[in-house]
């Protein structure tokens, strides 16, 4: 495992977090990386596994980590046109008692159904108390209206797995096998341990004891949190959540996943939910990935596209250790010391002329903006002073753009022309974009004052 890209002070700083946060949350183990433009940079186990330092090929369980692998299986069969995000469960898993949540509002915790089972703890519980889906929701399921709120449901994620087992005609472990693990060379991610792995344990509040914690199938309820994995394959994992993968899921719907998908609670405006990913807002720096629990075990993955990096912690320990703090810190630590050293500036290799003549100052009425050329065709549209309702868009067709972020996200930017061909003005989602100030040739709505600019008298 390479580590030449961090300088050693940082090694020390990374090691020495890794280190405390072992002894100060008392975990038996624990077993971090970080990666790098999709490369491991570092790697650190603390604390033992059965007498020996964890490394890289130890498998632990890494719990609610498990739902973004179901989510890619979701967005798997969106993409393929077997089902909208919009569509009511039912119409693909009929008989439940959430017919009526949509597809989307389960992937991103807003279908407003319980946030667990009925007794008994499913999590400590043989999957085999579970039988049938209606025994995932009990009697009462809903808990808020659908679409309204966000409320984290174990159960919601028990019907997606079932849902991609009934589309696939197959458990939703063997398509997860075959159409994810496989292809990104996940080959020690399992629905069941597989040894070298971690033993699960629960450590005395007030002494330093330790107690079993039992390891059940849950069933049904496994693509809550059941999986078992490595810090090598969480890595690879996490390098598909950066970038994507085209035998898996295309980079636009990867994005898809992080992009916010509910409301935030009122009380955490840091922290958010996309599709099958949680968000956060650590010093400034936005993450997505996901924390994981299960009896006897802590996990995290982060990921920062903005700087192609990636954390991974594991640890074997159920409560304690706030890993997802610890994984943000470690992140954090390689970002500030070691910032990402942009690639060299390099000119277009060609651009098209009729592109180029659209680069510039526009006005938005009085509201100078300048459209910048980017390379692969996009458009960067945003205040000539700075700040104002800044976009970045990518072509969709002859003279037309979509927005990717933003307030004119999913908006269309269109060059309208006149019977010479000539552009005459932007018409973005409705708003006139003009060479000058309201510029009487364009067409403007409300049209303009004859008698032009003028003084005050």
């Amino acid at each position: 495992m390479s580590e030449i890209d961090l300088l050693p002070e940082t090694r020390r700083a990374l090691l020495h977090r890794l280190a405390t946060g072992q002894v100060e949350g008392r975990a038996p183990s624990v077993v971090a990386a970080i990666l790098r433009g999709g490369r491991p940079v570092w790697t650190q186990g603390w604390g033992s596994v059965d007498g020996v330092t964890p490394g890289n090929d130890v498998q632990y369980r890494i719990g609610s980590i498990s739902k973004t692998f179901v989510a890619v299986l979701v967005l798997r069969l969106r993409d393929a046109g077997r089902l909208a995000l919009t569509d009511p469960l039912e119409r693909h898993l009929p008989g439940t008692a959430a017919g009526d949540v949509t597809v989307g509002e389960l992937l991103a915790h807003t279908s407003g159904l319980a946030a667990e089972t009925p007794a008994p703890w499913w999590e400590r519980s043989p999957g085999a108390v579970r039988p049938e889906i209606a025994d995932i929701l009990g009697a009462d399921p809903r808990k808020h209206p659908a679409g309204r709120r966000f409320h984290y449901s174990n159960a919601g994620y028990g019907l997606l797995g079932a849902l991609v087992g009934r589309l696939h005609g197959e458990p939703w472990f063997d398509v997860l096998r075959r159409d994810v693990l496989e292809p990104l060379g996940l080959t020690r991610t399992s629905l069941m341990p597989q040894a070298p792995h971690a033993h699960g344990w629960a450590v005395h509040p007030w002494a330093d004891v330790l107690l079993p914690e039992p390891a059940e199938d849950a069933e049904l309820l496994a693509p809550a949190g059941q999986l078992w994995s490595t810090i090598a394959d969480l890595g690879r994992f996490a390098t598909f959540l950066l970038h994507g993968d085209d035998r898996v899921l295309s980079a636009d719907s990867v994005a898809e996943m992080r992009e916010p998908a509910c409301p935030p609670e009122a009380i955490s405006w840091n922290s958010g939910y996309g599709y099958g990913t949680q968000l956060l807002r650590h010093q400034d720096r936005l993450l997505s990935g996901h924390t994981g629990s299960m009896p006897g075990f802590v996990s995290t993955v982060w990921t920062s596209p903005e700087e192609d990096l990636a954390v991974v912690v594991l640890a074997n320990t159920t409560a304690g250790l706030s890993v997802g703090g610890l994984a943000a810190e470690l992140l954090t630590i390689v970002a500030d010391r070691e910032p990402r050293i942009p690639a060299p500036w390099q000119p277009l290799p060609e651009l098209d002329p009729e592109l180029l003549a659209l680069a510039g100052p526009w006005y938005w009425g009085p509201a100078p903006l300048l459209l910048k050329v980017r390379p692969g065709g996009l458009l960067e549209l945003g205040g000539l002073r700075g700040g104002g309702r800044g976009a970045k868009l990518r072509p969709t067709g002859p003279d037309t753009w979509i927005g990717l972020s933003g307030y004119y996200h999913g908006e269309t930017l269109r060059a309208v022309r006149d019977d010479a061909g000539q552009v005459t003005h932007l018409d973005l989602g409705s708003f006139v974009l003009t060479r000058r100030p309201y510029d009487p040739p364009a067409v403007i709505p409300g049209h303009v004052d004859p008698a032009g600019w003028r003084g005050q008298s």
